[in-house]
C-alpha cells in the first residue's frame, strides 16, 4: 500500500499513486520509501522480479524482494507513472476551450453585423437609386429572411426564458432543483472528506467503488445544470468566468477522465466547497430566513467557511504531491484536517509551528492567503459573534407556559416608564399576579434597564422587535395574550406625533389580531376621537384608553371643588405599601391613608334586600371596609356603576361593590360575611368562610374582576328609576319640581344634548376678553383662576378638560364657579373653539407672572388658583421643564395684599358655611364668629400647580424638608393637595387591566359624567351640542358629586371636637345620605400649640375611631338637591361693594323639617328697593360683560368672597361646600 503521506520519487508513483498486482518492498535505505510497481500478468512466471527494485540495495547486503501480494481491481500503468496531468487537462482544454469558442463566436458575429450593415446602406442606396416599384420586388425575398429569423428568435428565446424559470427559483419546481444542485453539491464534498484519507492518485475500478459511482451520478446532474445556466445566461462570457463555471470546470471533467483511465486523483475536487456561499440563497428560497439579520449571520458564516475549506484544500493537494520540479521529491504527509487546522492558526496570526507547509507551492500559497485570509479573520468573526450574541438575547419566540395569562407591553419603553408600571403591577397588596409580563420595543434595553429584567426575570421577559410588524406579533403570541398594554411618552415635545404612533400600534395590533383587549395610554383627549375609526375597538369587550390629558385635569379641576381631593384620587388607585411611623406626626396619618387602594368584590348574599346606606354603614362598621359604589343590574340586563346611590336602592343577588381598602385580601370580608355565622363576630379578621350554606360565586352572570369582559358605561352615578323597577322613591323626575317644569317650558337650552354639562350658546372670545382694568372694576370672588403659560406654537393641552368638571349639570347655575383664564390670548384662541359652549368664562389677556394682572383677577379672593403650562415638554434638560410653574407659584405666594375690600357680609352670595349667618333665626349665635380681614399674604390662597418632573416639587415649598430623592407621594405639596404631576397616572394602566370598571369610576368622578356616548358626539363635532331640557336630560343631572363638609360650625359641628370620624359616618349617611371617605386636616392639628399654618393634609378612610378636630374638612358624596336650584345668587359690582356689605344677608339657611319654609325676611319694599338698584346699574352698564344664558337681564354674575377670621382662612373650603348639604336650602329672593 502506498504511503499516502510520505513523499515519492523517481518513475514511482510514491505519494500517494501507483498500481499493478502486487507490492514489493526492497531495502533501499536512501530512497527511505515504499516503491509500488505494476505486475506482469497473471501467469506461472509471475515470480520475476523487475529491474528497478532489484538494483534498489546499495550498502545492504543483497536480498531477495519482499513481495505482499495486494488484489487490485484493474492492473495499472507497468512502468508506475502518474497520471494527474491527465486529469488537469481536461480541465484547463474544457475551460480555455470553451472560452476560445466563446470568443470565436463574438468575433465572428461582429464581423458579420459590421458586414450586414455595410450590405445594409448599398441596398438602401441602391432602393432609393432603383425607385419604388423596383423596391417592391426586391425586398420581398429580405421580408422572407426576417420572418425566418424571427421565428428564430422565438424558440431561442423561449428555450432561453424556460432554462430561466428553471434556475432562478421562481416556481416550485425551479426551487426544488436549485437545492437539489445545492444538496447535491454538498454530498460531492462529504466525497471528498471521505478520499480525503486516501492517496492522492490511486487505481480505482469504477463499476465496484460505490463512492466514485455516487460521484460520478452527481456530476453528470451538474453536468446538464450547467448546460441550463448556460442557456439561460445572457452574458456567455462573464458566464464562463463566474466561480460555480469554475467549480464545474476543475470538479466535473476530472471524474470522467477517471472513468476511462481506472485511476482516481482527488485534485481540485475541494472547490466544491465554495458552493456553500450560497447557503443563505437557498435558505431564503425555504423561507427560513427572514431577518436581515439571520441573512447577514449565515452570509458571513458560509463565505468564512467556504473561503477556510477551501484554502485547506489546495495545501493537502501541495504539500501532499510536492513540488513538480522537485520531481515530488519534498512532499509530506498531512491529512486534509490538518490541513484545515492550520490554515485556521495561520488566519488568526497564531501560527504554533507544530505544522507547516514544506512545499514552495505551498509556501507561496500562505503567502497570499495570510494577507486575505487575517483580513476577513479580524473583519468577519467579531461581526460574526455581535450577531450571535444579540441574535441570542432578544431575539427568539416566547413560550408559553401552562396555566399562566401573559400580556403584552409596548410603546414607551424606558426605565422610568417600566420600573412605575412594575412596581405597581407586580405589588404585593394584590392577589397572586399570576401573568407574565412581555415587553416588546425595537430598541435594545439599556444595561440599567436589562438589569430591571434580570430582577425580575420569573415574571418578566422582553423581546426585540416592533408591534407594527407582525412577525413579531406571532413571536410574543399576541393572539393568546390576555392584553396588550400600550405606554405613552409624556414628555414628549408632540403629544399629536405620539398619539399617532400609538394609534397604528392599535390599528397593527387589532389588524393581526381582532379580538385582542388593548389598553393604552393617549395623550390629547381630541386624538381619542380616532380610536373609534377602528372597525375592531370596542370598549364594550374591555378595551380602554386612558387619557393623561382629560384625567390630569379633570383632578385638578375637582380639587377646585375640594381641594385635595387629586391627591386623594391618585392615592386610591395606586399601589402603596404600608409605612408605619411611630411619631406623632402629620406623615403619620397621611401615610396609614396612602396604604388604602380601590377593589371590587361581590357582595354575600346576606346583603340582598337591604338599601345601599344599610349595607355601607354595615360594612365600615362590621367589616372595616368602605363601600362607595355598586355595578347595578338593570332589568334589561344591562350594568351600571352607581356611586353612593341613596338608600332607595336595594342591593341584588350578585351585586359587585367598590372597596377601599388597604388589601385585598380584606375585601374578600364583603364576600365571606355571614349573618348567622358572623353577627356576633367583632374581630372582622375572624370573618372567613362558613361552612354553614355554599357561597355562590356569580360567575355565570357577572365575569370576574380579572375577567377581560367590559362592562356598560354611561356614567354610573345615576339615580334613574328607569335603571331597576326596584328604585322606588319620590323623585322629581316623576313629579316635576317647579324649577324644572320652568326649564321644560322656557325652550331654552341650557345643558347639552345629554344633560351631563351646563351649556350656552357659542360666544366669540372678544365678549369674554377683559382688560385690566375692567377685570379690577369687577368684584370677582370664590372664583377660579387658570394661569396658563403657553404661545401660539405650544401644543394644546385641551381646557375643556377642566373647564368640563366645573360645568357639570349636577351643580346648579348659581353654584358654578367663574373661571378666569390669565394667559396668552394667542394660545387662548386656539383653544377657544372647544371652551365657547361653557358659561361664566372670561379671559384676561397677560402672563401670570406680573403681579398686576393677578390683582387685577382678585386673585386673592379666589376659590383656586391653577397654574398650567403648555410648554413643558420642549426642553431638553428635565429639571428645566418646570421652571415656569414653579415661578409663578413662588410669585403668588410671595404677595401681599391689604383689606382694601371693606368688611362684607360674609353670608352675602350663600357660601358661608351652615351656622355662621348670625343673622338667620334658625341658627344660635353660639354658632357665629368674629369676623377678622380676609387674606393678607399669598401663602394663603389656595393653589395647585402641574408638574412634568416629580422632583421638581422641592422648589415649591421653601419651608419643608422633603429630600430631591423623596417620592412624590411622600413630599409634602403633594400630600396638602398643591402639586400634581401627570407620573402618577401610570397606575392606572395595571389597574385598568385587573379592573376595567375603576377606569370606568375614576373617570365619571373626576370628568363630571364623560360617557362613551358623549365622546361619540365629541368627535363627531368636537364640541357640545345644546340641547332642550326633557324629562330624560334632566334625569342625568340626579348623580351625587364630591364636596367638603366643615365640622367647625353647623349640624356636624358636635363631633367636631374631639368626636369619632365613625359617629360623623353613621350620622351623616343615616341623615343626609352622606357618604364620607376622608379627610382634609391642617397640617399641624396634632401640635398642643396653636399654629400660624394653613396648609392641609389628606387622610384616606380613617378608622372608625379616628378622633376629629373642629378645623377638619370631611371629604363626603352629596346627593343631588333639587330644591336648591330655586336660589339665586346675588349680584354686586364693585362700586357697590360698600353698599352691599352694609345689608342684610340675602339669603337664609335652615333645617329641613315637616313644618313650611321659614318666612323670608325681607319686605316687598326692601325687595323693589334692591330691583330699582339692579336696574339702574344695568342701565349704566357701557359694555355688555354676559357669560350667562343670552336671555338673562343680570349682568356678569360674579360671586362675592366672604370675609373670615384667621380661623376661617383656615377653613375657606366652608364657603362654596358646607351649604350645599341637602337639608340647607337657599331660598330664593322674590322680585
Amino acid at each position: 500500500m502506498a504511503n499516502g503521506g510520505g513523499g515519492g520519487g523517481g518513475s514511482t508513483s510514491g505519494g500517494g499513486g501507483g498500481g499493478g498486482s502486487s507490492l514489493r518492498m526492497s531495502s533501499n535505505i536512501h530512497a527511505n520509501h515504499l516503491s509500488l510497481d505494476a505486475s506482469s500478468s497473471s501467469s506461472s512466471s509471475s515470480s520475476s522480479s523487475s529491474s528497478s527494485s532489484s538494483s534498489s540495495s546499495v550498502h545492504e547486503p543483497k536480498m531477495d524482494a519482499l513481495i505482499i501480494p495486494v488484489t487490485m481491481e484493474v492492473p495499472c500503468d507497468s512502468r508506475g507513472q502518474r497520471m494527474w496531468w491527465a486529469f488537469l487537462a481536461s480541465s484547463m482544454v474544457t475551460f480555455f476551450g470553451g472560452l476560445f469558442i466563446i470568443l470565436l463566436w463574438r468575433t465572428l458575429k461582429y464581423l458579420w453585423t459590421v458586414c450586414c450593415h455595410c450590405g445594409g446602406k448599398t441596398k438602401e442606396a441602391q432602393k432609393i437609386n432603383n425607385g419604388s416599384s423596383q423596391a417592391d420586388g426586391t425586398l420581398k425575398p429580405v421580408d422572407e429572411k426576417e420572418e425566418a429569423v424571427a421565428a428564430e428568435v422565438g424558440w431561442m428565446t423561449s428555450v432561453k426564458d424556460w432554462a430561466g424559470v428553471m434556475i432562478s427559483a421562481q416556481t416550485l419546481t425551479g426551487r426544488v432543483l436549485v437545492v437539489l444542485v445545492f444538496a447535491l453539491s454538498i454530498g460531492a464534498l462529504v466525497i471528498y472528506f471521505i478520499d480525503s484519507s486516501n492517496p492522492i492518485e490511486s487505481c480505482q475500478n469504477f463499476y465496484k467503488d460505490f463512492t466514485l459511482q455516487i460521484d460520478m451520478a452527481f456530476n453528470v446532474f451538474f453536468l446538464l445544470y450547467f448546460g441550463l445556466r448556460f442557456i439561460a445566461a445572457n452574458d456567455k462570457l462573464w458566464f464562463w468566468l463566474e466561480v460555480n463555471s469554475v467549480v464545474d470546470f476543475f470538479t466535473v471533467p476530472p471524474v470522467f477522465v477517471s472513468v476511462y483511465l481506472n485511476r482516481s486523483w482527488l485534485g481540485l475536487r475541494f472547490l466544491r466547497a465554495l458552493r456553500l456561499i450560497q447557503f443563505s440563497e437557498i435558505l431564503q428560497f425555504l423561507n427560513i430566513l427572514k431577518t436581515s439579520n439571520s441573512i447577514k449571520l449565515v452570509n458571513l458564516l458560509s463565505i468564512f467557511i467556504s473561503t477556510w475549506l477551501t484554502a485547506a484544500g489546495f495545501i493537502h493537494l501541495v504539500e501532499n504531491s510536492g513540488d513538480p520540479w522537485e520531481n515530488f521529491q519534498n512532499n509530506q504527509a498531512l491529512t486534509y484536517w490538518e490541513c484545515v487546522y492550520l490554515l485556521m492558526v495561520t488566519m488568526s496570526t497564531v501560527g504554533y509551528g507544530d505544522v507547516y507547509a514544506k512545499t514552495t507551492l505551498g509556501r507561496l500559497f500562505m503567502v497570499f492567503f495570510i494577507l486575505g485570509g487575517l483580513a476577513m479573520f479580524a473583519r468577519y468573526v467579531p461581526e460574526i459573534a455581535a450577531l450571535i450574541l444579540n441574535r441570542n438575547k432578544f431575539g427568539g419566540t416566547f413560550n408559553k407556559h401552562g396555566g399562566r395569562k401573559h400580556i403584552v407591553v409596548c410603546g414607551h419603553i424606558t426605565l422610568e416608564s417600566v420600573s412605575n408600571f412594575l412596581k405597581d403591577f407586580l405589588h404585593k397588596d394584590r392577589d397572586d399576579v399570576n401573568v407574565e409580563i412581555v415587553f416588546l420595543h425595537n430598541i435594545s434595553p439599556n444595561l440599567e434597564l436589562e438589569a430591571l429584567f434580570k430582577r425580575h426575570f420569573t415574571q418578566v421577559e422582553f423581546y426585540q422587535g416592533s408591534v407594527l410588524n407582525p412577525h413579531d406579533l406571532a413571536r410574543v403570541k399576541i393572539e393568546s395574550a390576555d392584553a396588550c398594554l400600550i405606554l405613552a411618552n409624556k414628555y414628549c415635545a408632540d403629544p399629536d406625533a405620539e398619539d399617532a404612533s400609538n394609534i397604528m400600534r392599535v390599528i397593527s395590533i387589532k389588524n393581526y389580531h381582532p379580538k385582542i383587549r388593548i389598553i393604552t395610554q393617549m395623550l390629547q383627549y381630541h386624538n381619542k376621537a380616532h380610536l373609534l375609526n377602528i372597525p375592531s375597538w370596542n370598549w364594550k369587550e374591555g378595551d380602554d384608553a386612558i387619557c393623561l390629558a382629560e384625567l390630569k385635569l379633570g383632578f385638578i379641576a375637582q380639587s377646585c371643588l375640594a381641594q385635595g381631593l387629586s391627591t386623594m384620587l391618585a392615592n386610591l388607585f395606586s399601589m402603596r405599601s404600608f409605612i408605619k411611623i411611630e411619631e406623632d406626626t402629620w406623615q403619620k396619618y397621611y401615610l396609614e391613608g396612602v396604604s388604602n387602594e380601590m377593589y371590587t368584590e361581590y357582595l354575600s348574599s346576606a346583603f340582598v334586600g337591604l338599601s345601599f346606606p344599610t349595607v355601607c354603614e354595615l360594612c365600615f362598621v362590621k367589616l372595616k371596609l368602605l363601600m362607595i359604589a355598586i355595578e347595578y343590574k338593570s332589568a334589561n340586563r344591562e350594568s351600571r356603576i352607581l356611586i353612593n346611590p341613596g338608600n332607595h336602592l336595594k342591593i341584588q343577588e350578585g351585586t359587585l361593590g367598590f372597596f377601599i381598602a388597604s388589601d385585598a385580601k380584606e375585601v374578600k370580608r364583603a364576600f365571606f360575611y355571614c349573618k348567622a355565622c358572623h353577627d356576633d363576630i367583632t374581630d372582622p379578621k375572624r370573618i372567613k368562610k362558613c361552612g354553614c350554606k355554599r357561597l355562590i360565586y356569580f360567575e355565570d352572570e357577572q365575569p370576574s374582576t380579572l375577567s377581560p369582559k367590559k362592562k356598560q358605561r354611561n356614567g354610573g352615578m345615576r339615580n334613574s328609576p328607569s335603571s331597576s323597577p326596584k328604585l322606588m322613591r319620590h323623585d322629581p323626575l316623576l313629579i316635576p319640581g317647579n324649577d324644572q317644569i320652568d326649564n321644560m317650558d322656557s325652550n331654552v337650552k341650557k345643558y347639552d344634548s345629554t344633560g351631563m354639562f351646563h351649556w350656552c350658546a357659542p360666544k366669540e372670545i372678544e365678549k369674554v376678553i377683559l382688560t385690566r382694568s375692567e377685570a379690577a372694576m369687577t368684584v370677582l370672588s370664590g372664583h377660579v383662576v387658570v394661569c396658563i403659560f403657553g404661545d401660539v406654537s405650544s401644543a394644546l393641552i385641551g381646557l375643556r378638560n377642566l373647564v368640563m368638571p366645573l360645568r357639570a349639570s349636577n351643580f346648579h347655575y348659581h353654584e358654578l364657579k367663574h373661571i378666569v383664564f390669565v394667559g396668552s390670548i394667542e394660545y387662548l384662541k386656539r383653544e377657544w373653539e372647544t371652551l365657547h359652549n361653557f358659561p361664566k368664562v372670561s379671559i384676561l389677556p397677560g402672563t401670570p407672572l406680573s403681579r398686576a394682572d393677578l390683582r387685577a383677577v382678585n386673585i386673592n379672593l379666589c376659590d383656586m388658583c391653577v397654574i398650567l403650562s403648555a410648554n413643558q415638554n420642549n426642553i431638553d434638560d428635565t429639571s428645566l421643564q418646570d421652571k415656569e410653574c414653579i415661578l409663578a407659584s413662588l410669585n403668588i405666594k410671595s404677595m401681599q395684599f391689604d383689606d382694601s375690600i371693606g368688611v362684607l357680609q360674609a353670608n352675602s352670595q350663600g357660601f358661608t358655611p351652615p351656622g355662621m349667618d348670625r343673622s338667620s333665626p334658625d341658627n344660635s349665635p353660639v354658632h357665629g364668629m368674629l369676623r377678622q380681614p380676609s387674606i393678607t399674604t399669598g401663602v394663603n390662597i389656595p393653589i395647585i400647580t402641574e408638574l412634568v418632573n416629580d422632583t421638581n416639587v422641592q422648589f415649591l415649598d421653601q419651608d419643608d424638608d422633603d429630600d430631591p430623592d423623596t417620592e412624590l407621594y411622600l413630599t409634602q405639596p403633594f400630600a396638602c393637595g398643591t402639586a400634581f404631576a401627570v407620573s402618577v397616572l401610570d397606575s392606572l394602566m395595571s389597574a385598568t387591566y385587573f379592573n376595567d370598571n375603576i377606569l370606568t369610576l375614576i373617570r365619571t368622578l373626576v370628568t363630571g359624567g364623560a360617557t362613551p356616548e358623549l365622546e361619540a358626539l365629541i368627535a363627531e363635532e368636537n364640541a357640545l351640542r345644546g340641547g332642550y331640557s326633557t324629562p330624560q336630560t334632566l334625569a342625568n343631572r340626579d348623580r351625587c358629586r364630591v364636596a367638603q363638609l366643615a365640622l367647625l360650625d353647623g349640624p356636624f359641628a358636635d363631633l367636631g371636637d374631639g368626636g369619632c370620624y365613625g359617629d360623623l359616618f353613621c350620622k351623616a349617611l343615616k341623615t343626609y345620605n352622606m357618604l364620607c371617605f376622608g379627610i382634609y386636616r391642617l397640617r399641624d392639628a396634632h401640635l398642643s400649640a396653636p399654629s400660624q399654618c394653613t396648609k392641609r393634609y389628606v387622610i384616606t378612610n380613617p378608622p372608625y375611631e379616628f378622633e376629629l378636630v373642629p378645623t377638619d374638612l370631611i371629604f363626603c358624596l352629596m346627593q343631588f338637591d333639587h330644591n336648591a336650584g330655586q336660589s339665586r345668587a346675588s349680584l354686586s359690582h364693585s362700586s357697590h361693594s360698600s353698599q352691599s356689605s352694609s345689608k342684610k344677608s340675602s339669603s337664609v339657611h335652615s333645617i329641613p323639617s315637616t313644618a313650611n319654609r321659614p318666612n323670608r325676611p325681607k319686605s316687598r319694599e326692601s325687595r323693589d328697593k334692591q330691583n330699582a338698584t339692579r336696574m339702574n346699574r344695568m342701565g349704566q352698564a357701557e359694555k355688555k360683560w354676559f357669560t350667562d344664558e343670552p336671555d338673562n337681564a343680570y349682568p356678569r354674575n360674579i360671586q362675592i368672597k366672604p370675609m373670615s377670621t384667621h380661623m376661617a382662612n383656615q377653613i375657606n373650603q366652608y364657603k362654596s361646600t358646607s351649604s350645599l348639604i341637602p337639608p340647607i336650602r337657599e331660598v330664593e329672593d322674590e322680585c
